[in-house]
């Protein structure tokens, strides 16, 4: 059953680690690279989105300054995530764009996700770059961002633990939930989760679904991998994080020809966590997450464009604003009679929407002198009640 979840799958994250992308001592894995973008095309083609999250600058600029071993400097780092990020988004732009694909890059940085306004732009772009038929390709902006390339072991030899932050692992978590993805595919170097490491035990069996990924399955994983920062310890975090906002993640090979659209097409690979609610997180937080600042009263046909077409709110259908809110609060959709049909994350605040009370998308840089989005509310940022 679980399965077939992950073959009907529409919305998919795909996140590429440095073990994947990279040989540990002959630079970049291309043949394996160019067969995960040929299976990202077959997966577009078939209609499903597609959004990358990858691993690689670091090592791709490493290789190409000539450095023989990942720099401990911090500083040659981000210089290595500098040149190498470039060459490796060329080259992805090169590998899709060969198979009619158009591919764009996003950088990132972890407070992107963290602040409500940076992480509504983020969605947004994301969502347009999707209407377009464009993969985006995101990475942790690295030349910039510290917490990324830091390593700060504890234990050389000393008592604590070590602590690591993860190979864009929780990135692509972070970026699932922040745009309902249906599901988070990781791609490393072993075909899953196993009882043992197999590379040393025999007996070791791939586990085909873990239904919970408990503090005993981290403490089973620890270590991280040879070319980057993350591990199975932070895949499982991530997984963890993921599927607690209702979105399954299959941790699988990157290295197996052909088994990403395997694994996509319900075959039993790697390990599943399923996840462990059904409803979008970002839709439920709308739907209940605090008190609505404001309200949207509309006419009959954007109620019937919400339903019926799931359009977003234009600025067309409005007839009243009630109440004071800034850009980015949550306000209630409300009909002539004052029934509430729905709560959305506004992208206007409540001056500017009175504004644009009935005037057509064409019409909003010249009323407010500026154009952020064409809608009031954009559809991903809207909550419906069921009628």
């Amino acid at each position: 059953m679980n399965r077939r979840e992950v073959a009907a799958a529409r919305r998919i994250v795909i996140k590429l680690g440095t073990g994947v992308v990279t040989h540990p001592e002959a630079g970049l894995a291309l043949g394996r690279l160019s067969s995960l973008v040929e299976g990202a095309c077959d997966l577009h083609r078939q209609g499903r989105e597609v959004i990358v999250v990858s691993s690689g600058a670091v090592g791709m600029g490493q290789r190409v300054l000539g450095m023989a071993k990942r720099p401990d400097s911090l500083g040659l780092r981000q210089a290595c995530a500098a040149v190498g990020q470039g060459h490796l988004m060329a080259l992805y732009t090169q590998l899709f764009g060969q198979l009619g694909v158009k591919a764009a890059q996003v950088l990132l940085i972890q407070e992107d996700l963290a602040d409500r306004d940076r992480a509504l732009c983020v969605r947004t772009t994301l969502m347009r770059l999707l209407e377009l038929g464009v993969v985006p390709i995101l990475n942790e902006n690295d030349s910039v961002s510290v917490r990324e390339l830091i390593e700060y072991r504890r234990n050389q030899g000393a008592a604590g633990p070590a602590l690591e932050f993860g190979d864009n692992d929780g990135l692509s978590a972070r970026v699932a939930v922040a745009i309902d993805a249906d599901l988070l595919v990781i791609l490393t170097d072993v075909d899953g989760l196993y009882t043992a490491n197999p590379r040393t035990d025999p007996e070791a069996r791939r586990i085909a679904e873990l239904a919970d990924v408990s503090e005993e399955a981290l403490a089973r994983t620890a270590g991280t991998s040879a070319g980057g920062t993350g591990g199975m310890t932070s895949k499982l975090e991530a997984a963890r994080l993921a599927s607690k906002a209702g979105i399954g993640v299959l941790i699988t090979s990157g290295h197996l020809p052909g088994a990403l659209v395997a694994a996509l097409s319900g075959e039993d690979r790697g390990t599943y966590v399923p996840p462990q609610q059904r409803r979008s997180a970002h839709r439920r937080q709308i739907a209940s997450g605090g008190q609505a600042r404001g309200g949207l009263i509309v006419n009959e046909g954007a109620i019937a464009a919400l339903h019926e077409r799931k359009a977003s709110l234009l600025p067309i259908g409005l007839v009243r604003v009630d109440g004071e809110f800034a850009r980015g609060d949550v306000v209630e959709i409300r009909d002539g009679s004052g029934r509430v049909h729905g709560r959305g994350l506004v992208n206007y605040a409540a001056e500017e929407c009175r504004r644009l009370i009935g005037r057509h998308s064409s019409e909003i840089a010249g009323v407010l002198g500026f154009c952020g989005y064409d809608a009031v509310v954009t559809r991903d940022n809207l909550a419906l009640t069921e009628v």
